[in-house]
Parts: structure tokens; sequence; C-alpha cells
């Protein structure tokens, strides 16, 4: 195995030191193979390259490995921290890789609030009074009130955050639960210092009226608490303090408000009986059950917090059957160790990499019994003391069962898709009579054109490999210099940008997986998107057998589709049932979909003046970002002084003149 690797590769394996660390290895493309971490580096090393691994995943990742670098750390655990982190960022092909762009949703809570006790009444406290009114709006603050809210993104200090939540659903379902109880508002700061009269949702009794004085702020604040402790878990000692409310109005025969503190506690009293949580002594636990089946694992985590169950989320990790064989136990450092069952490999590798950027809860209930060593890296990590019970009893294993059950759903549904996605590629691939080298790397791009009267015209680019849409390779392209409308030349000017450069590889010799033509391209349009496609490639020397377009068939119905070529073939009809027909459809309506999202939000960027804050000297698009979240769009910013404007994260006094001389 040594004589297919330099000689200076081995003289650097020869050396290394017998410390813990990380290692990476490289291809001769330098693409990044595996990230591996160890105990001892010298001799985890030495042992891939010692060893005759035959034909084996071990043996086939070793041969392709020109070059390594390694990290000495301190300790084994600082060594777990940085494999995953390379894993992470490198996404190597031969490790248990868990990919997950989407950030957590959290519930905001903003400002800081106040309990002062100078506080103005409540109206509602003072009923009997007939002639008392709503207090004079100019004295009624945003940010007395504190506002709930859904959030992703960076926290900010001033404010608080409860979660994360598994999902925007399980967020929202918070939120009408506090307006229910609470009666909180949702409201942004520029429509709250702009009522003089209670919405909607005061009339039915989801909002206390902070926005035109009808509650006090020390009595909206006392809300906002409570809110807070349910949101901690902390329900008994609300319903304590609510019940204390309720006969202090008593005493004070202010029968209405016990009445309303009463609708309160029994609300509140209705959700802690579903939750089941008044028998549960766990505020904040993640449940993670594993599934492996068919070369496919899911990893299904659920999630308590404050005491409440808030549903789960599966995860699908890529290179389930590489990663694992790079885990062989004749690598490790210790031989005489027993070699961990894949569940549990799967299961590790999600702890690791999930919780180096999520808050990790102080108690983990796991379908698998967890090295030590991975605990002791994240608690390393988060500075929380974590503990996993992989056993556990009661309450705590109806959660563990419900999240097996959920996870062998999950990855069951995956393989039927996954199965069905096969079957629909297979068939496409004989209906047009493709030979393609691997039926798993067929690649297919689809074009689409949308615009409004041809306003904001925009072309897509979506693209489907591997059985499935690659949602990171779409693309958009801005239509310009064009007659308003024309389809035609539109769809000429995206084919051009997309496949000039590939042609100009191809003749040259140059081309790589980067620049390569698909095996199919796919034309949202009949004969006339044809024939413009047609001359496109014609112009660029490009293979024509390569276009197909979808025409709509009678009354534009889908299942009447017919395939059209630009190579002289005969019209397609497949069937309404047909797999081809289905995929196809799939492809052809995310491109749709996709073209429509791109050409409404540069329509809307234009018609309401989204982008003038991003022409103004140092507004980019986070910058921008920020200011339409703070002050809820465009007007909410115009109608900002500069002292409010200064408020917003990165934006000095100078900027903050800056953008209100621009807009105004």
């Amino acid at each position: 195995m040594s004589s297919v690797h330099p000689e200076s590769l081995l003289a650097e394996v020869a050396a290394l030191p017998s410390l813990p660390g990380v290692y990476r290895y490289f291809d001769e493309q330098d693409q990044v193979l595996y990230v591996g971490k160890a105990r001892n580096l010298k001799k985890r090393v030495s042992s891939y390259f010692q060893k005759d691994h035959g034909g084996t995943r071990i043996g086939h990742m070793v041969s392709k490995i020109r070059r390594m670098q390694t990290t000495v750390v301190r300790s084994e655990a600082e060594a777990l921290l940085l494999e995953n982190n390379l894993i992470k960022s490198l996404s190597p092909k031969f490790n248990i890789l868990f990919r997950d762009d989407k950030s957590y949703p959290y519930l905001k809570v903003s400002g800081t609030g106040t309990t002062r006790t100078e506080a103005r009444p409540s109206k509602l406290a003072s009923q009997d009074k007939p002639e008392d009114k709503p207090e004079d709006k100019a004295e009624v603050k945003a940010e007395d009130y504190s506002r709930i809210a859904y959030y992703r993104g960076g926290v900010e200090k001033k404010h608080r955050y409860f979660g994360p939540y598994p999902s925007a659903w399980a967020v929202k379902e918070t939120i009408q639960l506090l307006q229910k109880v609470f009666r909180l508002r949702t409201c942004e700061d520029t429509v709250f210092s702009n009522r003089t009269r209670p919405c909607l949702l005061y009339q039915i009794k989801r909002c206390s009226g902070p926005c035109v004085g009808v509650v006090s702020v020390a009595q909206y604040a006392q809300d906002v608490a409570q809110a807070e402790a349910f949101l901690r878990g902390e329900t008994q000692a609300v319903l304590k303090a609510m019940e204390a409310r309720m006969m202090a109005h008593a005493d004070k025969l202010e029968f209405e408000m016990a009445a309303e503190v009463r609708n309160q506690m029994t609300a509140l009293s209705r959700v802690l009986h579903q939750q089941s949580v008044d028998t549960v002594s766990d505020t904040d636990v993640d449940i993670l059950a594993v599934k492996v089946q068919g070369g496919r694992a899911c990893v299904n985590l659920a999630m308590v917090r404050g005491g409440r169950h808030l549903g789960d989320r599966p995860y699908f990790p890529s290179h389930v059957e590489d990663g694992h064989a790079m885990l062989n136990p004749t690598l490790e450092d210790d031989v005489s160790t027993i070699a961990p069952t894949l569940e549990v490999k799967v299961l590790e590798a999600f702890i690791a990499q999930h919780y180096l950027a999520i808050p990790v809860p102080p108690a983990l209930i796991t379908s698998e019994k967890i090295d030590p060593k991975v605990l002791e890296a994240i608690s390393l990590q988060s500075g929380v003391k974590v503990n996993a019970v992989h056993n556990p009893r009661e309450q705590r294993r109806a959660w563990l069962e419900m999240a097996e059950k959920n996870a062998a759903i999950q990855l069951a549904r995956l393989l039927a898709e996954e199965g069905s996605q096969q079957a629909r590629t297979r068939a496409l691939v004989e209906a047009l009579d493709l030979t393609p080298d691997d039926i798993d790397t067929l690649r297919m791009e689809c074009f689409d054109i949308s615009h409004t009267s041809g306003e904001a015209t925009q072309a897509s680019c979506v693209v489907f490999q591997n059985h499935k849409m690659q949602n990171s390779e779409y693309r958009r392209y801005k239509i310009e210099g064009i007659t308003p409308g024309d389809d035609y030349a539109a769809m000429r000017q995206v084919l051009t940008r997309r496949y000039s450069k590939v042609a100009e590889a191809m003749k040259s010799g140059e081309a790589d997986h980067k620049l390569r033509m698909p095996d199919v391209v796919l034309i949202d349009g009949g004969k006339g998107q044809v024939s413009m496609a047609k001359e496109v490639f014609e112009a660029l020397g490009l293979d024509l057998s390569l276009i197909v377009g979808v025409e709509k068939g009678e009354g534009r119905k889908v299942g009447l589709e017919d395939l059209v070529f630009a190579d002289g073939r005969d019209k397609v009809y497949l069937g309404k049932d047909s797999a081809a027909l289905m995929l196809v459809a799939q492809i052809r309506d995310e491109a749709h979909r996709f073209a429509i999202t791109g050409m409404r939000a540069q329509r809307a960027k234009v018609r309401v003046g989204g982008g003038r804050l991003e022409e103004i000297a140092g507004i980019g698009p986070r910058k921008r970002a920020k200011l339409l979240q703070r002050f809820g769009g465009v007007r909410g910013v115009e109608d900002a002084s500069v002292e409010d404007l200064m408020s917003v994260d990165g934006i000095s006094r100078e900027l903050a003149e800056s953008i209100y001389q621009a807009l105004h």
C-alpha cells in the first residue's frame, strides 16, 4: 500500500509525535478525504499505511491519499471538538456528515421592559370610573412594553431568547399560547407607535392593549415576568402568583379582574395537563433516537424546553457506510476496544457536530450509550455539565419511545422516497434512451422564465442529480437588455450565459466536474423555446440531443405534457401515469417555483423601495436586514430619527446621519 504514496508523505507520517491531535487526508485534486482524531497521532496515522487493507472501503480511501495535515492539541476532548469543526467546514467524503444549514428558530422577548413603581394606573383596574379614558398616546412608549416574536439569527444582549425550537410551528404555537394566557403584544414597534385604538387582538382577548395605554407598565411587566417564568418551566410558581392576584382582586371586590385571572389560570392549567409536565421535573432536555437501515440513517431529535415537549426534527447523515468503515477497531489506539455499532457512531457524530453551534441542555436522553469523551467535549465547548441517560424510566422512557418510533417512521419515508426517485430516474433514462455512465450521477438542468407583464424578468436554473434536487446549485439570472415580455430573448440570454464558458472549456480540453454539460437540458416550453435553445447550442457547438422541451398538453392540464426535441426526433407523450413524466413535472415545477419567487422578490424590491438602503454608502445586506427588522420596513426606517437609527447594531452616528439624509 505504501508504494502508491509519495516518499515525503511517508516521511511525514514517521515523524509524527505521540500526542493527541487531528489529522486530515487529501487526494490528488487536493480534496479532503477524511478528518480524524487520535489520542496518539503517530500510532493512529501509521496504522493506515502499515497494513494492507485490500479492497475494503478503508483501502479505497487510503489508496487515494496524497497529502496530509495534522494539528496537535492538548487533550482528546479538544481533538474531538476540532475534528467536528473541520468535518462541518470541509465536508470530507469518508466522514459521517450531518448537514444542517438552517438556523434554529427562537422565541424573542424584546427590550428590557420595566417594573417601575411609578407606573401609570391601568384603565381596567378602575372601570368603575366612566370618565376614565385611554391615556395620552404621547405617554405610551413601545420600549416600555416588551414584545414576543418569532426570531432567527444572532442574539442581542438587550433582548431575551427562549429556545431553540425544533420548528417554526413550535414557536408560533407557543406565541399563540402566550397570547391566550398572558396577552402579550406581538405587533412591531412602528405599528405600536402609530395605533390610536386597540386592534382586533385586544377585542378577542389576545392582547391587553398596551399600545393605547389600557394596561399599566407595571401590570404588563408582571405579565411578561410570568410568561418568562412559564417558558423557563416554573409553572407552579406562575400558578401560585396568579392565584394570589385573583384573591387580591376578589378582596378588593374587583370581581371582573378576578374572573380574568381565573380564566388565565384555567387556560394555563389546560396546557399543563395536555403536556403532562405537572409530574415531570425535567425542564430542558433533548431526546435523541437513531435508526439505521438500508445504508441510510436517521437521528430524531425531540426537544423539551421549560418542561414542555415542543416536537421533534429528523436528521439524515451522508456518507454513513464510508464513515463507519473509517472507524474500524483495528485503527483505534487501543485495539482491544470493542467496536462500536453503527448506531452508536452515527449518534456520537450527530452529538459532536450538532452542539458545536447550538446551545446544549444539561440532560440528554439517548437510544444508545454514548462515549463519555463525547459528553466531556461538548461540556467543554458549552461550559455546561452535560449528562446522558440511555436507559430512562417513567416519563423519560415515554419520550424516548416516541422519538424511536418517529426515527423509524422518518427513515422508512426517506427510503420509500429515494426508491421512488430512483425508479423515476431509471424510467426517464429508458424513455429518452439515455446512456449515462452511472444512473446515480445523471444530471439534469431545467430553465424557466418569469415576469409580470415584462417587469422584473428573471430566469431560473434548477439542478437534479443523485436522484434529488440540488438546491445549493440553483441559480437565478436577472434578464436585462431585452424587449419586456420577450420570453424567447430571455431564454436565449440565460442559455448563453449558462453554457458559453462550458463550451469554451470543452473546446480547449479544460472541462472538469465544475464545468461540464448536463445529461439533459429541460426547457419549460414548446417548439418556440426549443428552437431558441437550438440556435444557442448551434452557435456554441453543443450537442442538440441534450435539449428536451416540456410542452403543455391540451388545456394545459398536468399529465398531458409532450416532450419536444431539438435534434429532429418526434414528440413523445409518456402518459399521465408515467414515472418518467412525474420526474419531468417535478423538475419543471421546481424551476417554475424558483423563478416566480425570484421575480416577486425583485418586483417587490423595485416597487417598495427596499433597494434604496443598499444604495447608501456603508449599507450592505446585513445592515439593511437589521434596519428593516428593527423598524418593520423601509417606511419605518424613513420615520426613524438619527438617534433611533443609531440604536441598531453597527450603525454609527455618521452612518445614521447619512441614512437619514438619503431617505429625506
